[in-house]
């Protein structure tokens, strides 16, 4: 029964093409005629090229989520991978083996996506950086990982998403590191400049009175020459004078590391009054390396967050207008 079947529709096949050719199969009188059936033809079939995709990741700590659109709007396929070098070269085989991947949009550049934004710009493909949605937003919708990395995806040709992600490759990325770590000193020191003028409150006499309306350096200093072997008061005041000279001296470090820094690339911004190393390098990290993101000055208004309103429109509360 599968034989006639197949017989069938065979048969009636080889008869239609029989009648538009004018001659059986295999006859002598097709062959070398540019178009015979006996499985010879001078016309050659163009290779057929890969369709363009675009591909789309949810970043997450440990896992990234990649989804690929076709070019005419399709989802294509979701997969999972594991957050490391291992996993971003499986991800970028996975989206070429679909299709030629020329953009991704990518979540979360500048944190758990930086990684692999830098992979796929390595791999030459264009990365465009694409904002994560709003949380309430995310949750009353029941979006999930799978959708983002749809939404993702499709943000590009739908021109919600346009912007380059930071490169984070030049002077800027040693300013960012640096910053951070001399914001936390500064913060450690402030705290530690005040506890021991609040110990001193409570603390017996003998020790309150001569080290009352002393100066920061002569308060600290005085501190640090008590017998820490006293009692716990005196070796509290002496701790917190060794630690507040020892973050002074991390922040004086790091001052000098920042401004050696910004006078190899940028001198010229030291030179303007009331700017200094640290407010120059605020601005260089702002920017970032490739300044080309910011077109005119509304735009770097904008990323500052101090764009000011519209003509007519009232201010909103706690927003900073230039």
């Amino acid at each position: 029964m599968q034989q006639l079947t197949k017989r069938v529709p065979t048969s009636a096949l080889e008869g239609e093409i029989t009648g538009r050719f004018g001659y059986e199969k295999h006859v002598a009188r097709g062959r070398n005629s540019g178009n015979s059936r006996d499985g010879t033809c001078s016309k050659k079939v163009s290779p057929v090229h890969p369709a363009a995709v675009l591909l789309g990741v949810d970043t997450r700590k440990d896992v990234h989520v990649a989804a690929v659109v076709g070019d005419l709007g399709a989802l294509q396929r979701t997969q999972p991978f594991p957050a490391m070098t291992a996993g971003y070269r499986q991800l970028v085989q996975w989206g070429r083996s679909l299709g030629v991947v020329g953009q991704a949009g990518v979540e979360g550049t500048g944190s758990y996506g930086a990684g692999l934004a830098w992979h796929l710009a390595a791999e030459g493909i264009e990365v465009i950086e694409v904002n994560r949605p709003d949380r309430p937003t995310r949750r009353r919708s029941d979006k999930t990982d799978t959708v983002d990395a749809e939404a993702a995806a499709r943000a590009v040709p739908g021109g919600r998403a346009t912007g380059a992600p930071k490169s984070k490759d030049g002077p800027v990325k040693e300013l960012r590191v640096l910053k951070v770590v001399k914001d936390s000193t500064v913060n450690n020191r402030t705290h530690a400049i005040n506890q021991p003028k609040a110990l001193l409150v409570s603390a017996p006499a003998q020790l309150r009175e001569p080290l009352a309306g002393l100066s920061n350096p002569i308060l600290f200093k005085a501190c640090a020459a008590l017998d820490a072997q006293a009692d716990a008061v005196h070796q509290a005041l002496n701790f917190l004078a060794h630690r507040i000279t020892q973050l002074s001296t991390e922040a004086t470090t790091l001052t000098r590391r920042i401004a050696a820094i910004i006078r190899a690339h940028n001198p010229q911004l030291l030179e303007l009054t009331g700017v200094g190393p640290d407010s120059t390098a605020v601005l260089l990290i702002a920017a970032s390396d490739n300044h080309d993101r910011l077109h005119d000055e509304a735009s770097f208004a904008a990323l500052c967050g101090v764009s000011s309103s519209r003509s007519g429109s009232r201010p909103r509360r706690g927003t900073a207008q230039l």
